[in-house]
């Protein structure tokens, strides 16, 4: 393995408590030392980061790479290429692929292709439900001794409470952590925008903000009896996040994430139609994204993630409704992070913690630090450069965002993956 060292970059591990200046020296795909060089060190490749600032690989919680199954939209080739732009290191993949992840094969197979891609790591969710039909349980055990992380039934919500139960009770017995994203079949029935003054406006079938609330308190009564470990994925009202807060504060083992796009965008971005917007959850209101904006600070949304969601053009080209949900998110995803820190909700050290080591934690892998001995995932960006959002230039094979001529600051310069150097500027 090649030794490297990085030279003079502004260093932020929240985890270890860095946040100043530092030399970073890596070899055998972990980190050697930081700050003064180790005695006998000679680097093969030297990084100049001086006027750059230096993070853990970013540690996404939640992105859709379309293969297998639906490699006309993107590929883990292509999608893992733009991860490297965009200093993410660690993709986490829902069970939704086709076929299901649901058999070690499955899990082989992405594992394969992640290896061939290259540019960065992959941990799948095993699925919940096999097929994730609700009906009958996956074989839990086994796809955590396989690799995957966790388990989800990703955005096709158990609607049979025993089932739920039984699920729940089974993956605490094995200590593997369930993945929800809380939306109540019933309530959300067709709805493809928040229920609200928007949706009468344009005369969409809404989404009311009680089809997740309800679901975070039906799983919170089921939680409490089985003592399961559980995630709360991509959390979208104010409510909701008030809920989760209070079950913490009780002492229930829960963590919970939000996307990056609800913390930025409202239903009033919709506009007129405009069908980059159609997301699921849908985007709330604006007081809902300013409640999220507090439970991010409040560190009940211990993580952000990027829900990106790649989709080809005509994937977007039908009335509102009938268009997939969904947006590529990967190349905005730190730019938009360090912009809660201009708006003042975090200190950019804590807004690294929100990408970096907290979900790390919240999957239970080694990564999201730099301490010594720790794994060399490093992006390495300019906070002070500014750039236009161009969706035609994204490394993405999905060109689906509604952030297209935004301009925003911070560009990743340098990306390396277990020490190797996966993408620079």
């Amino acid at each position: 393995m090649r030794r490297v060292h990085i030279e003079g970059g502004h260093l932020i591990d929240p985890a270890n408590g860095i946040d100043a200046v530092q030399n970073l020296y890596i070899a055998e795909g972990r980190v050697l030392a930081i700050g003064e060089a180790p005695a006998g060190f000679t680097a093969d490749t030297t990084i100049d980061a001086s006027g750059l600032t230096v993070i853990p690989g970013l540690v996404d919680l939640q992105a859709r790479l379309r293969e297998p199954g639906q490699e006309h939209k993107a590929t883990i080739a292509s999608e893992c290429a733009a991860a490297a732009a965009s200093g993410v290191t660690t993709l986490c993949v829902p069970p939704d692929t086709e076929p299901v992840i649901d058999t070690p094969a499955v899990v082989e197979l992405i594992h394969q292709r992640t290896e061939a891609a290259g540019h960065a790591r992959i941990v799948p969710l095993g699925a919940l439900t096999h097929g994730l039909d609700g009906q009958q349980l996956s074989e839990m055990a086994e796809l955590k001794r396989v690799g995957c992380v966790g388990v989800s039934n990703a955005r096709r919500p158990v609607s049979n409470t025993l089932v739920l139960r039984r699920a729940l009770e089974y993956a605490a017995s094995h200590d593997i952590t369930v993945f929800i994203q809380p939306r109540d079949p019933h309530l959300s029935s067709e709805g493809c925008v928040h229920e609200g003054g928007v949706s009468t406006r344009l005369g969409l079938p809404g989404i009311p903000a009680s089809a997740e609330t309800v679901a975070v308190a039906q799983i919170l009564m089921l939680i409490e009896q089985t003592g399961t470990r559980v995630h709360f994925g991509q959390i979208s009202t104010a409510r909701a996040a008030k809920m989760i807060a209070r079950a913490q504060h009780d002492g229930l083992p829960i963590t919970a994430d939000v996307a990056c796009h609800h913390l930025h965008l409202t239903e009033m971005d919709i506009g007129y139609f405009n069908s980059n917007c159609h997301v699921q959850p849908p985007l709330r209101s604006e007081r809902d994204r300013d409640g999220l904006r507090a439970a991010l600070a409040r560190g009940t949304l211990g993580a952000i993630c990027s829900d990106h969601q790649p989709h080809d053009a005509d994937a977007k080209l039908a009335p509102f409704c009938d268009t997939e949900p969904g947006i590529s998110a990967l190349e905005t995803f730190l730019p938009l992070t360090l912009r809660l820190a201009d708006d003042g909700i975090l200190p950019l050290p804590d807004l690294v913690a929100r990408l970096t080591c907290q979900p790390a934690d919240i999957l239970g892998i080694d990564a999201g630090r730099l301490g010594v001995g720790d794994r060399a995932d490093v992006c390495i960006f300019d906070a002070g450069q500014h750039w236009s959002v161009d969706s035609t230039q994204l490394l993405s094979r999905g060109r689906n965002t509604p952030f297209d001529g935004w301009e925003l600051q911070g560009k990743v310069t340098h990306t390396l993956l277990d020490g190797r150097l996966v993408y620079g500027a």
